[in-house]
């Protein structure tokens, strides 16, 4: 199963850190954030990867290379200089993704262990919900159960992983689009099954979540609990 990292994006929020560095090339614990996420995959055996590119792509591409380094072969989608989002960047990779496939943040910190992933979907795709972290209180989709609906009592937040198919994307056109209307129509028809993950996750969107992120990681605490969690999960649902 091949794995999408989405790390096209500018990164506004983290200016003037990503003034001159692509957000996923911003460090944490003496490493870039998307090769922590890159090794994690390796870990799982998820060793085939698509980056995409958009601002400061050729540094990305530059700092990664072919993967070998990290025991992973990388490809890249190059999107044009205006961004194609999220959902127009995955439809842009389509031809150099498995049916299905996974698609991650590149600007995420986890400890998920990516090998419980199910390999077949039920349906269009499988989220990956997290506790509402202090800035998103208010959650995005609820999770009754082991799908995923738009609205609940107790909505979750989106983690930034999650496996889909190439049938989410049949009626998309090419082109910049988001994600989450075509996320909301399979929900509707009760085609998304999710999952909560309640280890360690966080979004780094901001200075001050990259600072807060880094000092965690100085504990070095939570380096190995992904590989006890890869033992612990070794048969995961709707496989």
């Amino acid at each position: 199963m091949k794995v999408m990292i989405l790390a096209a994006g500018r990164g506004e929020r983290l200016r003037p850190l990503t003034d001159e560095t692509p957000k996923p090339l911003l460090e944490a614990g003496g490493k870039p954030l998307i090769v922590h996420l890159i090794e994690s995959l390796a870990r799982s055996g998820m060793t085939e990867l698509v980056i995409n590119l958009g601002y400061r792509g050729r540094q990305i591409e530059a700092a990664l290379g072919d993967g070998d380094a990290y025991g992973v072969n990388i490809v890249y989608s190059r999107e044009p200089e205006r961004p194609l989002e999220t959902g127009g960047g995955i439809h842009r990779a389509l031809s150099l993704l498995s049916d299905p496939f996974v698609v991650v943040n590149g600007d995420i910190a986890t400890d998920f262990p990516f090998s419980r992933l199910p390999r077949r979907l039920p349906g269009k795709a499988h989220l990956v919900l997290v506790p509402n972290p202090p800035h998103h209180r208010r959650g995005d989709f609820s999770l009754v159960a082991g799908r995923v609906r738009e609205e609940g009592a107790q909505k979750r937040t989106f983690s930034g992983i999650g496996v889909y198919s190439h049938r989410l994307f049949w009626q998309c056109r090419p082109g910049r689009f988001p994600l989450a209307p075509v996320l909301r129509r399979a929900m509707s028809e009760g085609q998304v099954t999710g999952e909560l993950y309640s280890g360690l996750w966080s979004d780094i969107g901001t200075v001050e979540r990259l600072r807060q992120w880094r000092d965690k990681i100085r504990t070095e605490s939570w380096k190995n609990t992904s590989e006890e969690k890869e033992e612990e999960n070794d048969e995961p649902d709707h496989r």
